[in-house]
């Protein structure tokens, strides 16, 4: 017979950020209630924790980025871990190499988490597969964002005090872009109202079953308290999916005559000012990209804090806790 100190219990599973999809209201609430937190220490003095300290962070970077990269690289280093970061260019992605080596290779360095941004969709669960760390996606093709949906809930929350009951109108190229979808879902859970707003072009059919509403017509917007602009994405366009520019602006750019007293204005940038929005609400005291830009600071710390030190389909308990170290830490 088998003694007992000899039965092998397989290990936990890891945990991971790579859709909103994997996520519950209780764990988005946790990673809010985390960057709360973390955001007195922005304020401090001395504004780094010893949370992560011996811990390394790897940031795997496909495509073109400043907000996310250089927001996952200080969160990092505010939490005291040991960061690198790479880029596809100017590496051996440039010589041919395959996501997959790539991967390998850095597992060899033994990372505890690895942040992927690329192209493809489907490529942070690849990593995921191929190595022993934990994996945060940053943004997989037109697939998912989900610390970018995240950091805007915490936004969100922080400028109008509420989720549930919201009303968000999300305007533009929803057809590229990630943000859009893993917004909605976010939304979605929090109990929040949302509707797509765009030509037909450009929001795809069927999203009505991520649990939204659809318009094509721009005066959805007006009784919106969230006015969420998306940029138009050039690079992502093989073909002209408006007339032009310029029509595109006359129909559905956000200027000062299409926004009412009392709503905000979010855009996740870069800006194509002149395009989507208008300079003048760009730089209006409704606008809040400046704010979700701090925002993504406390909420992708709170994310390494959070896929690091709770457990795998955490208890309330085992949230809290990891909660309450964390305000001693901060204290």
């Amino acid at each position: 017979m088998q003694k007992l100190s000899e039965l092998r219990l397989p290990p936990p599973p890891r945990r991971h950020l790579l859709s909103i999809a994997d996520l519950e209201r209780a764990d988005v609430e946790r990673v809010l209630e985390t960057a709360r937190s973390l955001a007195a220490s922005i304020d401090r003095e001395v504004k780094k924790l010893p949370t992560l300290r011996g811990r390394m962070v790897v940031n795997l970077f496909y495509e073109s980025s400043t907000r996310t990269l250089a927001s996952f690289e200080l969160a990092a280093k505010r939490l005291s871990a040991d960061t690198m970061s790479l880029r596809s260019a100017g590496s051996s992605v440039d010589k041919g190499e395959s996501l997959k080596d790539t991967a390998l290779t850095l597992s060899a360095y033994e990372p505890d988490v690895i942040v992927v941004r690329h192209p493809s969709i489907g490529a942070p669960q690849l990593v995921a597969r191929l190595t022993d760390a934990h994996v945060v996606n940053a943004g997989d093709g037109k697939h998912q964002h989900p610390t970018q949906a995240l950091l805007d809930l915490y936004t969100m929350r922080e400028t109008l005090g509420r989720l549930e009951e919201l009303h968000v109108a999300i305007v533009g190229d929803v057809l590229h872009s990630r943000v859009a979808r893993s917004l909605v879902q976010a939304l979605a859970l929090v109990g929040a109202r949302t509707v797509l707003v765009g030509p037909p072009t450009l929001v795809p059919r069927g999203m009505e079953a991520l649990g939204c509403e659809v318009s094509h017509e721009i005066d959805a917007i007006a009784d919106a308290d969230v006015v969420y602009v998306l940029r138009m994405q050039h690079e992502r366009m093989g073909q002209a999916f408006v007339p032009s520019l310029r029509e595109y602006t006359a129909l559905y750019g956000i200027g000062p005559d299409r926004v009412r007293s009392g709503q905000v204005v979010m855009h996740p940038g870069p800006m194509n000012r002149g395009v989507e929005i208008d300079p003048r609400v760009a730089d209006s005291e409704a606008a809040l990209v400046t704010d979700q830009v701090r925002s993504g600071l406390v909420v992708r710390m709170a994310v390494l804090y959070d896929v690091l030190t709770v457990a795998p389909a955490a208890s309330d308990s085992s949230g809290a806790n990891a909660a309450a170290r964390l305000s001693l830490e901060i204290a």
